[in-house]
């Protein structure tokens, strides 16, 4: 079979049930035989490609395959590279196939014709330029394995038109051995026996679940330790979905905009289980300050990330759910009630908390939404303020139910991303807030809800500004707005509605409870246009760089 027929052969030897594809001209071989051949293949075409990469890396998250991505050449895989960055700094597993010119053409800057895997070498686990067919069904075998095992992330493989209309014997393999690429997933078995030692005789001991968590689909473990130990857990903004059995343990959400009492718990601590964890900048704040009265325990399937940004006491180099099983084995004998009462006390005295007044207020529209919607729900946030104050307000208490940009802070993922998250998971609500800059960076997505009859819930908060910019701007620039001001945003209601997707605009808070009641209980896709208090601001908030205990609660 020919070039491309073996690239849809083996989607379906790896099992793939969806594909975000655009078409052009480098890749119409593909695409014919996908017309002729893709049966079993659910084909979903983006407006835009970025849009397509964003949503197949919201279904790779919320379902925990891997997302398809098929473009091509030039400008089709260079507007992927938004989408596979965010991919690469958030681990999550893509694969994505572009064309590329003819073989003879390939550095005569041929007709769109760009340097892919020259491009994306820094944003994937590895990519691949296919120089000779017999190279193509293997390279598949190969990016699946990269992407899927490990640390997830991206793959990108490059496929010239020649290759694609060459012919050959299909033979796909069924196992692959890299030599130099195996990732460990059982922890040391001495290390793991220092940790419960170190554990149990913590007197002020924390767990803090980061994204790996979730990646390795370690949640369950991770909920069982916690109610085997009764240990209190913060999470990472990637790392949400933890949920145990005490809502005493539970002290949220740390770092930059973190609760007081999560960071509290970070800088009082005498021992830290960190899971999964990046240690980036936004947790942990001034690195000499963080966690300085604690031993650091360090579990990551990454080793590159152990001792990366924060010095650790123990590593443990495997994967989050095989490390956990293994500590859920352990006799543990902790002594932490006055530890647990402190923060419990301190939890009471410093909640969350924002000032009402006769407008509304993005904080309470994101607490109804949380009242009225399933405990199931996948919630897909965009980036800036609108995403921290979910990552606040909102409590995820299920595994890959909450979907954001975490590593790049990509303005423009919400939308796409809930899409994709809608056609991964079509037996539960999808529910999406964006801000309004965020929101038109790829609004353009709303014309696939109705071809594919998705069901998805949007909420934009519109306070005409590029929020979180301008809240940087009124802290430390005199409140010289620059750039920031959106007084130039459409009629979102008008624009849904151009869609076929039905609207409603929110300006009156009495109305706000009914409206949010009617966005969850609606049978179809619903867009909510809310005018919210632009001058709300995201807080706690601690200014870069200084320690977590440094924080402002007020600008």
């Amino acid at each position: 079979m020919n070039g491309a027929r073996i690239i849809v052969e083996s989607l379906k030897k790896e099992k793939v049930e969806t594909v975000f594809c655009y078409t052009g001209g480098a890749v119409i071989k593909i695409f014919d035989e996908l017309y002729k051949h893709g049966e079993g293949l659910n084909l979903i075409q983006p407006r835009h490609e970025q849009g397509g990469t964003h949503a197949a890396d919201g279904y790779a998250r919320s379902t925990g395959k891997t997302g398809i991505v098929i473009v091509t050449s030039g400008p089709g895989a260079t507007n992927t590279i938004t989408g596979i960055a965010t991919a690469y700094m958030d681990s999550s597993p893509l694969v994505v196939i572009t064309g590329q010119v003819s073989s003879a053409l390939i550095g005569t800057d041929a007709f769109q014709e760009s340097d892919v895997t020259g491009i994306t070498l820094p944003i994937t686990k590895a990519n691949f330029l296919i120089k000779d067919i017999k190279e193509l069904a293997i390279t598949i075998k190969k990016a699946f394995y990269i992407a899927e095992s490990g640390r997830p992330g991206p793959v990108v493989i490059d496929i010239p038109g020649d290759i694609q209309r060459e012919e050959l014997d299909f033979d796909y393999p069924e196992t692959i051995d890299l030599q130099s690429y195996k990732p460990k997933e059982a922890g040391h078995p001495r290390q793991i026996k220092t940790a419960i030692k170190l554990l149990s005789e913590s007197k002020r001991p924390l767990v803090l679940t980061g994204g790996g968590v979730n990646l390795s689909n370690a949640m369950p473990e991770m909920n069982e330790f916690l109610n085997k130990t009764g240990i209190p857990v913060v999470h990472t903004l990637m790392g949400n979905g933890v949920n145990p059995a005490d809502e005493g343990q539970f002290l949220g959400f740390i770092g930059m905009h973190g609760t007081l009492y999560g960071n509290y718990a970070i800088q009082n601590a005498d021992l830290i289980l960190a899971v999964g964890v990046r240690f980036s900048d936004r947790i942990i704040g001034d690195p000499q300050t963080y966690g300085q009265n604690a031993i650091i325990i360090h579990i990551d399937i990454d080793p590159a990330e152990i001792g990366k940004n924060i010095p650790v006491e123990l590593p443990i180099v495997g994967s989050a759910k095989s490390i956990l099983k293994e500590l859920n084995n352990g006799n543990f004998k902790l002594t932490i009630s006055e530890w647990k009462n402190e923060l419990i006390k301190y939890k009471t005295d410093y909640p969350l908390s924002y000032d009402e007044n006769e407008k509304i207020k993005p904080q309470a529209i994101i607490e109804l939404a949380m009242k009225y919607f399933p405990e199931d729900t996948i919630v897909a946030t965009d980036v800036g303020q609108n995403q921290i104050w979910v990552a606040q307000y909102y409590r995820i208490k299920n595994p890959r139910c909450f979907l954001t940009s975490g590593g790049l802070g990509t303005m423009g993922y919400g939308l796409p991303s809930a899409i994709g998250a809608a056609v991964g998971n079509p037996d539960k609500q999808v529910l999406m807030f964006a801000g309004d800059g965020g929101f038109q960076m790829n609004m353009q997505e709303l014309g696939i809800i109705r071809k594919y009859g998705l069901k998805v819930k949007l909420i934009v908060l519109d306070n005409n500004y590029l929020g979180m910019v301008r809240q940087w701007q009124e802290l430390l620039f005199e409140k010289r707005y620059s750039g920031t001001d959106m007084d130039f945003n459409p009629d979102f209601v008008k624009l849904a509605e151009v869609f076929n997707v039905k609207a409603v605009l929110l300006k009156d808070p009495m109305k706000a409870e009914a409206v949010i009641k009617e966005l969850a209980e609606s049978d179809e896709s619903m867009l909510i246009h809310i005018a919210v208090d632009p001058d709300e601001n995201v807080l706690p908030m601690v200014p870069a760089g200084k320690a977590l205990d440094e924080v402002l609660t007020k600008l």
